[in-house]
């Protein structure tokens, strides 16, 4: 298995080529030129000191966010050129998955800090734990945006040592003194920056689990807004979620009507609402209900039903605003993993759970009637080597 890799999500640009378990070579810099000077150039440096066939590549790996914007797009778009060239598949790597993964074995919880300005900060949390071949690496919290305060009060809540990596830890660094209550450690110089070597291990762990995709289907996830985006977003109205009650129900037929050729009914709903094991979500909009999902939980799993949105406010981010919310809201709960079945032929919603970071696992056959079409059955999991 060989993986070339790529990471220009921060001030580093990296490019790495391994093979199997092997590091055949990395090249990364961080001093002045922008990446769109750098990152082909380093390319090309690699394939001719190791007399790389580009051929020869099973997959190529892309940090995939978040981080720069520019950085993203500029890595995105290298990506998808060699796989378009080449005939190739993209195989996404959060970038806060491979600054983690820099502190693979630790028994302390590791938690990355990337720089988003505005006093932000790009940031999850991980931990390591021993199995039958090697260490797995589990989310304990999921990619966000969110100030340091905020982070630092969920951080000491876990009563852990933490060690954080990234390049907020200069940003941060006084703040952390203050605020942090746990012991803690930083993060070497050595280990502190992206590295495309992480995103190559990572991606061979991803293709393995089948997260690869086709260049045309690829594109980064920035976590927030551009500033343009943020601006126009102030101008345009805004998408609240949360719990689903009895007064959304009658919004919430009519939607399933609009969406579905068997859609449920509103005691259907109803129902849901009374089940102590089962968390129903709206996305409001202007005080109405333009989107809903819902998980009915057992043993630490969740199974996803209804997820919906208005068909003329498709492609806003709204499916993807309820889907994170619910399985943010679903922690609370001790879920460690989602289940979700969708229609074979349903391009959209398959693109959007896999960038989700779903992994389909199986086919039901004729599962669904109006019209009969097969199920496709995805998984996510925390963890790797296996689990997601």
């Amino acid at each position: 298995m060989k993986i070339l890799a790529l990471d220009s999500s921060g001030l580093p640009a990296s490019v790495a080529l391994a093979e199997d378990d092997n590091l055949i070579a990395e090249y990364t810099i961080q001093y002045k030129k922008t990446h769109s000077q750098t990152l082909l150039p380093m390319l090309q440096e690699i394939r001719d000191m190791v007399e790389l066939d580009l051929d020869s590549v099973d997959a190529i790996a892309v940090a995939s966010g978040p981080g720069s914007f520019t950085g993203l797009r500029i890595g995105s778009a290298t990506a998808k050129g060699l796989a378009f060239a080449l005939n190739k598949p993209i195989v996404p790597v959060p970038t806060l998955d491979g600054l983690a993964y820099q502190m693979y074995g630790t028994d302390a919880l590791v938690c990355p800090v990337m720089d988003a300005r505005r006093s932000q900060v790009y940031t999850a949390v991980y931990e390591f734990t021993a199995g039958d071949d090697g260490y797995d690496m589990s989310v304990v919290k999921e990619p966000e945006a969110m100030f340091f305060d905020e982070l630092a009060e969920i951080l000491n809540a876990f009563e852990r040592r933490v060690v954080f990596v990234g390049d907020g830890i200069p940003v941060f660094r006084e703040r952390m003194a203050q605020v942090m209550k746990v012991p803690y450690v930083l993060a070497p110089a050595h280990r502190s920056r992206q590295s495309a070597a992480c995103i190559a291990a990572l991606g061979a762990v991803y293709y393995a689990q089948g997260r690869a995709e086709s260049g045309d289907r690829y594109a980064p996830e920035y976590l927030r807004l551009s500033q343009a985006e943020r601006e126009r977003a102030r101008k345009e109205r805004h998408t609240v979620c949360r719990p689903m009650t009895a007064e959304d129900v009658p919004a919430v037929s009519r939607l399933e009507q609009e969406v579905f050729s068997m859609p449920w009914s509103a005691e259907d709903f109803l129902e849901m609402i009374g089940n102590e094991r089962a968390r129903y979500y709206v996305a409001e909009r202007d005080g109405e209900p333009v989107g809903c999902c819902g998980v009915l939980m057992a043993a630490g799993e969740g199974s996803i039903t209804n997820v919906a949105v208005a068909p003329a406010l498709r492609n806003q981010g709204i499916a993807t605003q309820l889907l994170r919310h619910l399985m943010q809201e679903g922690r609370k709960d001790g879920l460690t993993a989602y289940t979700l079945e969708v229609r074979a032929g349903n391009a959209a919603a398959i693109h959007l759970y896999e960038k989700l970071g779903f992994v389909s696992e199986g086919i039901r056959p004729r599962f669904y009637e109006k019209p009969v079409e097969d199920a496709v059955i995805y998984w996510k999991r925390q963890g790797l080597h296996g689990t997601i």
